[in-house]
């Protein structure tokens, strides 16, 4: 009895820690990449029905500061600009813990540019959604832990991290060797 009381604030605790993540990893490769401007459009952001309210201002600074942050780490010789629109978000608003908590997201679109030749590398735009994550706050729904800003501030690092990974997976867009083709499982 006493360990079925017990086991879940151990595993609460146990995902807490293993939930923390560093805020800023080690740079990957990016060759030549240096960041030139770094445009973030929110003008019209869908939002989630359930979702707290968030200003298109505050996404447009966020989601900016994350990539300014993230991206003017890479000190390479060749300009690239970034565009981003914020097409979509739910910040989770508080909720009943473990019944009903909603998990915050945020879906956005990247294009890159190259500067000198003036094109885009990618014909589309490329459209990702991020989460929160999974810490020791979120785990009770991050609307009972976090504010509306806390909860932009990690959606704008997680977006960013997506957006640098994007960048990392063509990296025949800044003068390194395409990467190579991930094998194929047997199915024997």
């Amino acid at each position: 009895m006493i360990i079925a009381r017990i086991l879940p604030l151990f595993v609460a605790g146990f995902l807490a820690a293993c939930g923390q993540q560093a805020e800023m990893e080690a740079p990957v490769s990016l060759g030549n990449f240096k960041l030139g401007h770094n445009i973030v459009v929110a003008d019209n952001p869908q939002k989630v029905p359930i979702s707290r309210e968030a200003d298109p201002q505050d996404w447009d600074d966020s989601l900016t500061a994350a990539l300014q942050k993230r991206l003017s780490r890479y000190e390479g010789d060749k300009f690239y600009n970034l565009g981003v629109s914020v097409d979509a978000y739910a910040l989770a608003p508080p909720g009943i813990p473990l019944v009903v908590s909603p998990k915050s997201a945020l879906v956005v679109t990247a294009t890159l540019w190259d500067d000198a030749a003036g094109k885009k590398l990618n014909e589309k735009g490329v459209q990702f959604t991020v989460f929160e994550g999974l810490d020791g706050e979120t785990m009770v729904g991050s609307g009972l832990t976090r504010t509306a800003e806390e909860q932009m501030e990690r959606l704008s690092f997680n977006a960013a991290k997506r957006i640098e990974r994007w960048l990392a997976d063509n990296p025949e867009w800044f003068g390194l060797p395409p990467k190579a083709p991930e094998p194929v499982a047997s199915t024997k």
